[in-house]
């Protein structure tokens, strides 16, 4: 009989808790904050050698990897016209001219695919500095209790951000990032890492 009375106790101390969450929820009231990863991760101090790590990405392996695809261009399609004057069979020629195509893509749409690839280059190496902010901002925004996270822009004009958390000063305040004014009665917000020293040669002319 007693164990029934504990379980039946217990029972109804977890609903009581439970609805008490739930109403608690229920009516906790919205609290709005601004914050941009990006912005955050860029002005990390450590920044600075991941655009050091991109440019050396670019001028050390893109710009190499463009002038291969030239140099291939020009070698298939010298192949190809000196094999059609041989007379070799059509079956040898379509398959040189397939393999030149490709490689005629990849040239047209270079830019394209540089940039992609220079974008994961970058996110690679910001990767730990991305993990340190996310840190920081899950500790943030616990001790802040912000349900809801805007970006900086989605901030229409006239908003009054007296009532809207600035999350990016926090954070930063929590990485311990050097802070900078953004202008005369403006908020702070955090220094932008120094740019690196370091910048990619220019793209090869096709």
């Amino acid at each position: 009989m007693k164990k029934v009375f504990i379980s039946m106790l217990l029972a109804t101390s977890l609903f009581a808790a439970g609805t008490t969450a739930k109403a608690q929820t229920t009516t906790a009231p919205l609290k709005i904050g601004y914050f941009d990863f990006e912005q955050m991760v860029q002005a990390m101090p450590g920044y600075g050698a991941v655009d050091t790590g991109v440019a050396l990405f670019e001028r050390d392996s893109l710009a190499l990897e463009y002038q291969f695809y030239q140099d291939e261009f020009q070698r298939l399609d010298s192949t190809y016209k000196a094999d059609s004057a041989k007379g070799k069979p059509k079956s040898v020629l379509d398959a040189i001219q397939q393999q030149k195509q490709q490689v005629g893509i990849n040239l047209v749409y270079w830019q394209q695919i540089s940039q992609n690839k220079s974008q994961q280059k970058r996110a690679q190496l910001s990767q730990p500095l991305f993990v340190k902010v996310e840190a920081a901002y899950r500790k943030v925004l616990a001790a802040t209790k912000v349900n809801l996270v805007l970006k900086p822009g989605a901030l229409e004009y006239g908003t009054d951000e007296k009532a809207i958390v600035n999350l990016l000063v926090l954070v930063a305040k929590e990485l311990k990032i050097p802070m900078q004014q953004q202008g005369a009665g403006a908020e702070e917000e955090p220094a932008a890492a120094p740019p690196a020293t370091t910048k990619p040669q220019a793209k090869p002319k096709q």
